[in-house]
């Protein structure tokens, strides 16, 4: 692999600055260095490497892959590596279905277009997709996050704006969850970064 930055320099970083945040018991494995390579390649812009990948830097990151195996703490770390104009913020999805019950079809909104007085909407890494449920408002049943997705979608096309999202989903999982409309524009709106299903849970 052909970088101008020291892949094995950042990783010994992230995993300090994992230490930092998440303890002592914080450790980066070496068999995930094939996804973390992909995950810095993408968030430090470097053109070549994801090149090398097959990583499109206009779309947003997918990761995928069982319960435990690190997912979210990694996205948490990334931030330390996006350049200022691409920060995003982790948020997750079970959150956005509770905010849906108390504030109703607004929350929609805020996570798709922004909020009312914000004059662009931001990069979002939406959570744990899936661990949602389909939610009542006032007997209204709503798939939240199918429609910030959708919504997230025309941002992306109009915007050029990304979104993120870590899933243990699989595809066809997600096509049940929020239909086949959604499954086929995330196709367009990401880059698949997937742990192996055989990985153990590390928590």
């Amino acid at each position: 692999m052909q970088s101008h930055y020291s892949y094995t320099e950042i990783i010994v970083w992230l995993e300090k600055k994992g230490i930092e945040l998440y303890g002592n018991h914080f450790k980066i494995l070496e068999s995930d260095y094939p996804i973390i390579y992909k995950l810095i390649a993408y968030f430090l812009k470097d053109e070549p490497t994801c090149f090398q990948y097959n990583i499109n830097l206009n779309k947003g990151i997918l990761l995928s892959g069982p319960v435990g195996c690190g997912k979210t703490s990694l996205m948490n770390l990334m931030k330390y590596l996006t350049p200022t104009e691409h920060k995003f913020f982790v948020k997750p999805c079970r959150d956005i279905s509770f905010e849906f019950i108390q504030d109703g079809y607004q929350i929609i909104h805020k996570y798709s277009k922004g909020k009312l007085y914000e004059s662009e909407p931001k990069t979002i890494c939406f959570d744990d997709l899936g661990t949602e449920n389909n939610l009542k408002y006032y007997g209204n049943e709503c798939n939240v996050m199918a429609e910030i997705l959708l919504s997230r979608y025309d941002i992306f096309t109009v915007k050029k704006i990304q979104t993120h999202i870590t899933t243990n989903l699989s595809a066809s999982e997600i096509e049940t969850y929020y239909g086949n409309r959604v499954r086929s524009r995330m196709r367009e709106m990401f880059n698949l970064i997937a742990y192996d299903k055989t990985i153990k849970d590390k928590r």
